[in-house]
This record gives C-alpha cells, sequence and structure tokens, in this order.
C-alpha cells in the first residue's frame, strides 16, 4: 500500500515537472509578468503617485484653515503671567469653545510658483517611473533573447557531440586494425571531450539565462520555459541621424530631466518671492458657558496680519541663490543626457546593422566551412590528410554553425536594445 501511494506521488510530481517544463511562453507574455511582479518598477510608480500628493499638500496654504478649540483654564486670585511673554498676562477662570479659521490673501504670487514646481516635479516622476519600465522590459527582452541564442548553441553543440562520437568510433574501429595510428585516436578523443566541454558550458548557459529571465520578470524562482520564437523587426532607418530627434522627443528619461529644470525654474522663482510680503485674514468666534466676572458669554474677533521680511541673516538671500544654482545645474543636465543620446542612438544603431549584416555572412562562413569539413574527411577517409586537418576542419565547422545559429538572436537582442535608445519599447 505504501509503495503504491508513493507510486503515485512520484507520478504526480513528475507530472507537474513535466507541465512546468513544457510551459509556452511569449516574449509579450513575459513582459507583461515583469511590468506585473517586478519590484524595481513598482517602487518606482509608488514614488510617482507619492510626488503627486505634494501639490496639494503645497495648494492647501492656498485655502481657509478651520480648526475647533475647547479651552479651559484656572488662575489663582490676583495672578498675572509676569516673565515668558508679550502677550496679556492676565488670566481668567473660564471654560470655552469655539472656531479659529485663517485665510492667506496673498503672499504675491510665491505659493502658486511652488504648486506650479511641484506639479512639474510629479510629472517628472511618472516620466522616471516611465524611464524604469523600459529598463525592466529591455532587461525581459535581453534575457529572452539570451535564452533562444543558449539554446541555439546547445543544440549546435549536442550536433557536434554526436558528429564527433561517430568520427571516434569509426577512428577507434580502424585503429583496432591498424589502418590508423592510436594519434588519430588520441586527437578523436580530445576532439569529442572538446564538444561534451561546449556542451556542458552551453547548459550551464541556458540555466543561468532563465535564472536572468526569472530575475527580469520579478521572480524570485528560476523556472523553464519553452520559449516561442520572435519574428524578425521590420527594416532600419537608413540612417541614425532620422532617428536621434526621435529618440530626444521619446525617451521618459529625457523629458524627465526637462521637467525636473521646469520645476527647478519655477521653484527658483518661488524662493526670490521670498522677500515679498504675505497677507493672512484670521478670525475667532465662540461661546464661554463657565467664566470669571469680566467675561461675556461669547467672544468674536477677526484681523489681519501682514508680514514683511527685513533682515533674517541672509537666509533668504542664500535661499534664493542656491535655487538658481541647482536650475543652472537642471539645465546643464539636460544638455548633457542629450548629447548622450546622440551617442547612444548611433552606437546602438551600428551595432544593430552590423549584426543585421552578420546573418548572411555567417550563413555564407557556414555553407564554406561545411564544404571544407566534407572536403577534409574525405581526404582523411582516403588517407590523403592527417587527423590535424580534419580537426581543424571541424572547429572551424563548428564554430560557423553557432555564429549563424546565433546571428538572428543577436540582430533581435540590438534591434530592441534599439528601440530601448528611442524610447519605444511598450
Amino acid at each position: 500500500m505504501f509503495r503504491f501511494a508513493a507510486a503515485i506521488v512520484l507520478a504526480v510530481l513528475v507530472h507537474v515537472v513535466m507541465a512546468r517544463a513544457e510551459q509556452k511562453l511569449t516574449l509579450k507574455e513575459a513582459e507583461e509578468a515583469a511590468i506585473q511582479n517586478h519590484p524595481r518598477l513598482k517602487a518606482a510608480r509608488l514614488s510617482a503617485d507619492a510626488a503627486v500628493q505634494v501639490p496639494t499638500e503645497i495648494r492647501s496654504n492656498l485655502m481657509p484653515s478651520l480648526f475647533t478649540n475647547f479651552t479651559g483654564a484656572s488662575a489663582l486670585d490676583n495672578s498675572r503671567i509676569a516673565a515668558g511673554g508679550l502677550n496679556n498676562p492676565v488670566i481668567y477662570d473660564r471654560v470655552a469653545t469655539g472656531l479659529s479659521a485663517s485665510q492667506l490673501l496673498t503672499d504675491f504670487g510665491r505659493t502658486s510658483k511652488l504648486v506650479h514646481s511641484s506639479d512639474l516635479h510629479a510629472a517628472s516622476q511618472k516620466q522616471f517611473a516611465d524611464a524604469t519600465k523600459q529598463q525592466v522590459l529591455v532587461d525581459v527582452d535581453r534575457a529572452y533573447f539570451g535564452i533562444l541564442r543558449a539554446q541555439a548553441i546547445l543544440r549546435v553543440a549536442e550536433e557536434t557531440v554526436t558528429a564527433r562520437r561517430v568520427v571516434l568510433d569509426q577512428v577507434t574501429a580502424l585503429s583496432s586494425n591498424k589502418l590508423k595510428s592510436d594519434l588519430d585516436l588520441s586527437f578523436a578523443k580530445v576532439n569529442l571531450a572538446d564538444a561534451e566541454l561546449l556542451r556542458l558550458n552551453a547548459e550551464n548557459d541556458v540555466r543561468a539565462a532563465f535564472a536572468d529571465l526569472a530575475q527580469a520578470m520579478g521572480d524570485r524562482n528560476a523556472q523553464e520555459y519553452d520559449l516561442i520564437e520572435e519574428p524578425m523587426p521590420g527594416p532600419l532607418a537608413p540612417k541614425p541621424e532620422d532617428l536621434i530627434a526621435q529618440a530626444l522627443r521619446d525617451r521618459p528619461d529625457v523629458n524627465a530631466l526637462r521637467l525636473e529644470q521646469d520645476s527647478a525654474v519655477q521653484f527658483s522663482k518661488a524662493e526670490r518671492a521670498l522677500w515679498l510680503p504675505s497677507v493672512t485674514a484670521v478670525s475667532n468666534l465662540g461661546v464661554i458657558p463657565n467664566h470669571a466676572a469680566p467675561l461675556s458669554n461669547r467672544y468674536g474677533a477677526f484681523g489681519f496680519n501682514v508680514s514683511v521680511p527685513i533682515f533674517n541673516g541672509k537666509l533668504y538671500t542664500a535661499r534664493s541663490r542656491e535655487a538658481e544654482l541647482r536650475a543652472g545645474a537642471s539645465t546643464e543636465r539636460v544638455r548633457e543626457i542629450s548629447n548622450t543620446v546622440s551617442r547612444d542612438v548611433t552606437t546602438a544603431w551600428l551595432k544593430a546593422r552590423t549584426a543585421f549584416e552578420r546573418i548572411a555572412l555567417t550563413a555564407q562562413m557556414l555553407d564554406q566551412a561545411q564544404q571544407a569539413l566534407d572536403l577534409a574527411r574525405t581526404r582523411y577517409d582516403l588517407g590523403l590528410s592527417s587527423i590535424v586537418e580534419l580537426s581543424q576542419a571541424q572547429l572551424n565547422e563548428t564554430a560557423s554553425e553557432i555564429a549563424s545559429a546565433t546571428a538572428k538572436y543577436d540582430y533581435q537582442l540590438q534591434r530592441a536594445l534599439l528601440d530601448y535608445q528611442l524610447g519605444s519599447l511598450r
């Protein structure tokens, strides 16, 4: 009975493992999973949502504020507060409740400029979140095509092991009949061992690539999928200059820095307005149900206050100058990223063009390497060449096959990197 139950459990586990191993995954599905799960993107979105609250916080200074108060006091007979303040020192026994209201009438635009600055900063944080999304997507694309590339190399390695094992069997048979030397047998064994080492490294690269994909998707546990091949991208733009303007317009990190620059300019204007006066209206009203003799049953008052800064140890001057300098630094950062984008787009375009040209060149190289291998094998079988010539032809054919098998994925990856530089990954 125990063996039967164990067999059932084992069968279920095998089924689950096989089902997971056979699970298909497209690039679009991997990107969507990363958008939903990646903690870096979630953190960026939360930071952007937090920044959206700041304009409301600052704008509240322009709105009236209303408070309710409940106050009670008891004083010694004929007592006065003689030290600690310039306010009215008289304290009367009382219990009272009332409302206090205040309203900023004007600060000559300083708060409005702060609101505008914070709005721009919140918009820049949204753009930074979009830039983080672009980074997450390109990481997924890099890992996805990295897996396909590693799997292509693994297929070549397995085919190489099979082909060299056949050669070893042939050389072993010929050597046992004294038709080939022990040196030939040693070379054949070395070639097979080299192919098995290539396969071992390729298997490790595939596992590592799946781990990279899991991390890019925001998953802690690496899982192997049956990846679906992606169609080849469309034609490449004829010149990189045609793409630079698009990148400067669409890249979210560039737009974020521009918004940060505008925000810094508005904040600088707000800091210069510190020297302007501010006018505030205040009012209080309430009832005093229990009070000493001099007080009435109710109270009310209205007034205003004008605050004009005169001297504060150059605090406002330093704050204004600091804001101007930070605004200037933001302007230079925009200039720097514009130059960087121009370089990165050009470099990405050149790499994509080279990768596309490698597809045809590696196909030609593979065809020539296969012809050379066939010729070398024929010459070796006829005894017209040594095992060294055959081994070199095998190495050239393997290298050419790897280059040809991976050229497609290299081009797809370079196009994804170019799209990232253009800010067009979605």
